[in-house]
């Protein structure tokens, strides 16, 4: 239990950095490349993960169901698979749709700096870049790549309310 608490302040620490600069850090250090820009986005949103999955696990394993069936002597592994896991899948769906939209931002705005994704690869944040300078005179040059990027996010954030609202089962009447 006090392993736990330990790794529990560790991860709120890490939570309390924001994640855009925790991957401008990581992308410095490894490097700008599309396979370092996901590494640096993965670990950076790796946190928001963890404490949703201790607060469903946590929640689950106090239930009536998982007490009785550690009682009948079913072993931890078929409780995990059986029991746990499903039921705290629905909570980790929602925040995978809703963080989706968070990391292209993360990502565009880090093309848009320069330490993203390299130049030949076409990315949003890159062509919002590159069209900085001809915003006077053909202004869709910035527009169509910042619309993409707001209609993504924003169906991505519609799509993860949908799933909340249908996989939580305290909504359904």
């Amino acid at each position: 239990m006090r392993t736990q608490k330990l790794i529990m302040r560790g991860i709120d620490i890490f939570y309390s950095i924001p994640n855009i600069l925790k991957a401008v850090v990581i992308v410095s250090l490894l490097g700008t490349s599309t396979i370092n820009l996901i590494i640096a986005l993965a670990i950076s949103c790796a946190t928001n993960y963890a404490r949703i999955v201790r607060a469903s696990v946590m929640t689950v394993r106090d239930l009536e169901y998982v007490e009785s069936s550690y009682a009948m002597g079913l072993p931890t592994w078929k409780i995990i698979l059986r029991h746990i896991l499903p039921n705290c899948l629905s909570p980790i769906i929602v925040q995978t749709t809703l963080l989706i939209g968070t990391t292209i931002i993360s990502a565009s705005s880090l093309s848009f700096l320069g330490i993203g994704v390299p130049a030949p690869a076409p990315e949003w944040g890159a062509l919002l870049s590159g069209g900085r300078g001809h915003i006077r005179d053909a202004s869709y040059i910035c527009v169509i790549p910042g619309l993409a990027i707001m209609f993504t996010v924003l169906a991505l954030n519609l799509l993860g309310d949908g799933l909340r609202d249908a996989l939580d089962p305290k909504l359904k009447k």
